[in-house]
């Protein structure tokens, strides 16, 4: 029954958000934002609750009369004050309410997710406390019957016994502290739900606690609007506790309860109530489906960069990453956008609920999904387009101009662009661009140039055989020619440490690695730095020279190179082999070390799980792989 609800919600509010979408554009959609406009309502009403507080007199005598001496404030300020106080609560319990459901709807409470559906149940009943407070501090007529039905409601506890309602049979029986004690509880519980609404959040990764601002604008000027047509006013007069109430309307938002406590024995609403918090609360552990998660963690390595990430059980690929500081691109976290798409190289994901229009059947069949609502189902790989970039630096769309090309070797040029002049790209060393092709497509490669030295961009290119981009650059493309440019991006970069850096890199991995070793050498950073550069013949060592000068001149720094062809009677005296297994050899404990690999996707898979295997801390281990264009469904690194 309970996964028959569960079906119709999801149902329900994905076509609620189909429409909204079409009314609002998905980035303004207010059921994308239910969490962050709870957020935004508590702050309303405590604003305005700390001004009408200002005025509030804290006496029985004194009580109604300054609460109708605010109401009738000249312009109607002090009415649409108070209206506005009434409604932004309802609005809260409202917003909070079909946050709850949902995320019981997906299914998001379970596993990891159970403390924030907790934290939640309880700020839930932190609202209603404090709203049905906040309704017997006017005194008048129906601040009477919520006192004396919630009292009455309290007194069936076997703890109280009767106790309370004594306070409420005669007028004189309400004194000046009851006042005191009913406005520190409003004061009080408000600040308990805003600590538990910080707890709540703490759970979800980068948990937004502020609508968009069209958002924000709206909620505020209807709120306005609903308090100048509907004035809130006190009820029937001031209280008189020898007369009881007849005629009174209620907020069914805030208290629905008090109908049924007046009509049903007590028992049977502590019953419902009691009751219905208990299931609440044990949602997260009842099984009502076949199946499910996996229990265990599970691997994800993020392309670019081979950045490996553990997955939770029932987590999405989106809350992992952000929950392991990635800078991923996301906004609705609803698959409402479809700005978290990613191409699933390796592995199974279970997809999830989406809008269709965002993610087509061609899209799914090309391998593709939505980060935010995806869940792997095994061991992934996952490449995702672009991810804001490290260092705090933006994302920029530029035009640069081929100010030189330099042969390097028989299959590498190195390529220098221009901006428009004037202009400077701001990158940390060790990130990368794109090149956006004519239709949209990218190949991405590496700074070869320190961020201090930029005046202009160096870029090393390799030839990859039947790469559309790498044959246009050897065949066709000449100074002066333009190319569009989109960066930087990426985050192999150098941490901050002490440790001793080992650096390996394969072929034009070498590229960020020139980068980020300049970036050093010129920072003054003195932890020794080694670098095993690995390529298949010795020619392929198009910058060999560069780097001897750096270990003549930098005491901190040694260069290794590592050819893995080639034969005895070549001519070479040097290291053989696979780059990572002579850097092996030679550090066969690397703890205490930090490593930054960076190559094909071949060597740095055959490469990191050598490395962890001889006392790296994945902590300390950096990679970046690059594929060809023609060799994987991927945006290529130092691509073709």
């Amino acid at each position: 029954m309970i996964a028959a609800l569960q079906r119709l919600l999801r149902w329900l509010f994905m076509h609620a958000e189909a429409l909204f979408n079409r009314a609002f554009g998905d980035r303004l959609n207010p059921l994308y934002h239910l969490g962050a406009i709870s957020f935004f309502l508590f702050w309303i009403v405590c604003g305005t609750g700390l001004v009408l507080f200002a005025f509030f007199n804290t006496s029985v005598t004194g009580a109604y009369r300054s609460v109708e001496m605010v109401t009738n404030a000249p312009w109607l300020a002090g009415s649409v004050l108070r209206s506005l106080h009434r409604y932004a609560s309802d609005a809260m319990v409202v917003t909070m309410v079909i946050h709850m459901l949902r995320y019981f709807a997906f299914d998001r409470l379970r596993g990891f997710r159970w403390f924030s559906w907790v934290t939640g149940v309880v700020l839930i009943w932190l609202v209603y406390v404090a709203g049905v407070n906040g309704y017997m501090l006017p005194w008048d007529q129906l601040a009477q019957f919520v006192i004396t039905a919630s009292f009455e409601w309290l007194d069936w506890l076997p703890s109280f016994g009767g106790a309370l309602m004594r306070n409420f049979i005669y007028p004189a029986s309400v004194s000046d502290r009851f006042f005191s004690l009913l406005v520190f509880i409003h004061i009080g519980v408000p600040l308990l739900t805003l600590l538990l609404m910080w707890v709540h959040v703490q759970r979800v990764p980068k948990a937004s606690t502020q609508p968009p601002r069209p958002i924000a604008i709206s909620v505020s000027v209807t709120l306005i609007v609903l308090s100048l047509g509907l004035p809130v006013a006190s009820q029937g007069g001031p209280a008189q506790l020898d007369v009881s109430p007849t005629a009174l309307q209620l907020d069914w938002f805030l208290l629905p309860l008090l109908p049924l406590i007046d009509d049903w024995p007590l028992g049977s609403v502590w019953a419902l109530m009691g009751g219905a918090t208990a299931l609440l609360l044990a949602l997260p552990w009842l099984r009502w489906r076949r199946g499910g998660a996996k229990a265990a963690a599970l691997h994800l390595t993020v392309h670019p960069g081979a950045v490996p990430v553990t997955v939770r059980s029932g987590e999405t690929l989106l809350e992992a990453g952000l929950r392991a500081d990635l800078p991923l691109r996301y906004d609705c976290r609803a698959g409402g956008c479809g700005l978290c798409l990613c191409t699933v190289l390796n592995g199974r994901v279970e997809q999830g609920a989406y809008q269709p229009a965002v993610l087509t059947e061609a899209m799914r069949a090309r391998g593709q999904a939505l980060m935010c609502c995806a869940v792997p189902l095994e061991d992934l790989e996952i490449e995702v387009e672009s991810m804001a970039p490290a260092g705090g630096n933006v994302v920029r769309q530029l035009v640069g101009s081929v100010v030189r090309i330099e042969p390097l070797a028989a299959d590498v040029k190195r390529l220098l662009l221009a901006l428009p002049e004037g202009e400077r790209l701001d990158f940390a060393a060790g990130q990368y661009l794109n090149i956006v092709l004519d239709d949209g497509q990218r190949r991405a490669f590496s700074f070869a140039n320190p961020p201090h030295d930029n005046q202009f961009i160096e870029l090393h290119v390799r030839l990859i055989p039947g790469g559309r981009f790498t044959s246009f650059v050897f065949n066709q493309l000449k100074v002066g020619d333009s190319l569009r440019l989109e960066g930087p991006l990426g985050r192999f970069t150098l941490h901050e440490s002490e440790r001793p850096i080992l650096f390996v890199a394969g072929a034009t991995g070498f590229a960020p690695i020139k980068s980020i070793v300049e970036d050093a050498f010129h920072r003054g950073i003195r932890r020794p730095m080694r670098l095993y550069w690995g390529v298949r013949h010795r020619d392929d060592l198009y910058l060999l020279d560069l780097t001897e000068r750096w270990q003549r001149e930098h005491d901190n720094f040694q260069v290794v190179p590592v050819l893995s062809d080639g034969a005895p009677g070549d001519g070479w005296t040097g290291r053989r082999g696979l780059v990572h297994e002579a850097m092996l050899e030679d550090f066969p404990d690397l703890s205490g070390h930090e490593v930054y690999a960076c190559g094909s996707v071949k060597m740095v898979e055959a490469a990191v799980p050598a490395f962890l295997a001889q006392g790296l801390g994945e902590s300390f281990c950096f990679s970046d792989a690059f594929t060809p264009s023609g060799a994987a469904p991927a945006v290529p690194r130092q691509g073709a």
